[in-house]
């Protein structure tokens, strides 16, 4: 009796090691998959990789304009702005700013009119794009000049525009949404039963573990 004891115990446990190894493989896969969701929804990109006015940007500006637009109704100012790249290129943004936030950016804009030489470090800001109107596109079809350097000036119509300007403005005034992911709640969903699975299976009240107990003690007749 001690012998077909034994002899089952050894089988649950060989089990309960395969099951156990098993879930902990399925629960490390689970996890990086969903860390890298997690990492790839929260992710703010430069705005030079956006693809949807969805996407939360980023600009990092060296120069910026005084405002050549704005919209009473929300205060809100429209800039042109520098952004340099480590190669010494430079890309002509426009971005949208609360006029009550004027004064953050004021050394900079001062600094890119020449009004003073200390130097300005270039300020990194945040937003969602927005498309631009045929209105806005025509004030800075006509305003670019007034900022841009004559030497680095390039004629921009409405036929170049997207090309030189983008077909959006970053709008700064919106804050950052909580964007929802269903990948993430589907691999969490999994991550969590596979962790229940684990446990039970650790206390000894894993489904399958009890059906092998049970024909492995039909097949030794040993009853309960």
């Amino acid at each position: 009796m001690k012998k077909k004891r034994k002899k089952i115990n050894e089988k649950k446990l060989t089990i309960k090691l395969l099951l156990i190894t098993l879930y902990l493989i399925v629960i490390t896969i689970l996890f990086v998959c969903s860390y890298k969701i997690y990492q790839d929804k929260n992710i703010i990109k430069p705005w030079s990789e956006t693809s949807s006015i969805e996407d939360y940007t980023y600009i990092e500006i060296s120069k910026m304009s005084e405002k050549f637009a704005y919209y009473e109704e929300k205060n809100i100012g429209i800039h042109f702005v520098i952004e340099k790249e480590d190669t010494g290129r430079w890309h002509t943004y426009l971005i949208a700013i609360d006029e009550k936030d004027y004064d953050k950016y004021k050394e900079l804009i001062d600094y890119s009119y020449e009004r003073t030489t200390t130097e300005v470090k270039p300020i990194k800001v945040y937003g969602y794009p927005v498309i631009v109107n045929n209105e806005l596109k025509e004030m800075a079809i006509n305003n670019i000049k007034n900022f841009v350097p004559a030497e680095n000036e390039v004629t921009i119509t409405e036929d170049n525009y997207e090309t030189y300007l983008t077909n959006c403005y970053l709008d700064t005034t919106q804050k950052r949404k909580d964007s929802f992911s269903y990948l993430l709640l589907v691999t969490s969903f999994f991550l969590f039963v596979v962790i229940v699975l684990l446990i039970a299976t650790i206390l000894d009240h894993d489904k399958l573990i009890s059906r092998v107990d049970k024909k492995v003690k039909e097949k030794l007749k040993i009853k309960k």
